[in-house]
């Protein structure tokens, strides 16, 4: 025998309802003591729909407008379901794992924002994040060390070799193994010597620095190094080269620009190829940017948010992907 489960009116608590016909496809009810009409909704169903549509406002490139179109829903209604979401942020839980090699890195907002990630490169989970003003030495020190203390053993960081981040690393565990980014000083030593250098040490040292993101083993590794040492020693007298301002008494080098270059490659060689002999580590934190950047193409779309929602995207963008 089947029991129907007796409707309660809203307005009075009575059980005395009665079916009153149809509205908008749904079952419309009576109540015989009050004499309100009404329907009822599924707030389970509901509460589902409305997390789904912002769902896809977070992850899916629809605007409120869009969504409003497919869902039912006015705009003025979706926008105070999504203000009730973003004002309620969720919280990453860390994966506690061993020998984690992570990609780390951050990026800049227009409304002076910075975000520092912290991402598991094997399963492409974001363990951390600092919604900051800046890459801090004592907020990286204090990521990575809740980072130990959560259980979470770090095998490799993989960094764009910013000093704060280098220093707060080590400061933090000296056995953790940091991978500078390939990429990075190849695109900066790049920018400094420029497409077509002017001198004979410039075009030569870039074509040795074009090289740099195709050394996959250490043979050939060390063809290249010895071409790094070679250039050195052919040009010492020329990168050493100064000039002098009678005006300020002061002395500069007269080639700085080729001299930056191969400075940052000699200051980075120590820690630019662990990624030979340990195949999990990333070279390079190419990934990240690439994160980061369909993030930046999301917000494009939801421009406008206050600084406070603008965060609370960012959080929910984070713990969306990592439910992926």
């Amino acid at each position: 025998m089947i029991i129907s489960k007796k409707k309660r009116c809203w307005s009075c608590d009575s059980l005395d309802v009665i079916k009153w016909g149809k509205q908008q496809g749904k079952q419309r009810f009576k109540c015989k003591n009050c004499g309100i009409l009404f329907t009822f909704t599924n707030q389970g169903v509901s509460r589902q729909n409305r997390f789904k549509w912002f769902k896809d406002w977070v992850l899916g490139r629809q605007t409120i407008i869009q969504i409003s179109h497919i869902s039912g829903y006015s705009p003025r209604t979706l926008q105070s379901y999504f203000d009730y979401y973003l004002s309620k942020r969720p919280v990453l839980h860390v994966r506690p794992s061993e020998k984690l090699n992570l990609l780390m890195d951050g990026t800049y907002f227009a409304n002076k924002l910075c975000l520092i990630l912290y991402r598991d490169n094997t399963i492409r989970y974001t363990q951390l994040y600092r919604i900051t003003d800046g890459e801090w030495y004592d907020e990286i020190k204090e990521d990575i060390a809740n980072l130990l203390a959560l259980g979470v053993q770090i095998e490799s960081i993989t960094c764009d070799g910013h000093k704060s981040v280098l220093k707060a690393i080590r400061s933090a565990d000296k056995s953790i193994l940091i991978q500078r980014c390939v990429v990075h000083v190849q695109r900066m030593c790049k920018i400094w010597l420029t497409l077509n250098p002017k001198s004979e040490a410039g075009f030569e040292l870039l074509a040795i620095v074009k090289k740099l993101h195709r050394i996959e083993t250490r043979n050939q590794w060390g063809y290249w190094v010895v071409e790094l040492i070679a250039w050195n020693e052919k040009h010492k007298a020329f990168i050493a080269e100064k000039s002098f301002n009678s005006e300020t008494g002061r002395f500069w080098y007269k080639h700085k620009m080729v001299r930056r270059s191969f400075v940052v490659i000699k200051r980075a060689l120590p820690d630019m190829f662990h990624y030979l002999d340990n195949p999990r580590i990333p070279k390079s934190t190419n990934g990240l940017e690439s994160f980061f950047g369909h993030l930046k193409s999301h917000l494009a779309i939801h421009r406008g948010l206050t600084k406070n929602h603008f965060k609370g995207y960012i959080q929910w963008y984070l713990w969306l992907k990592n439910q992926k």
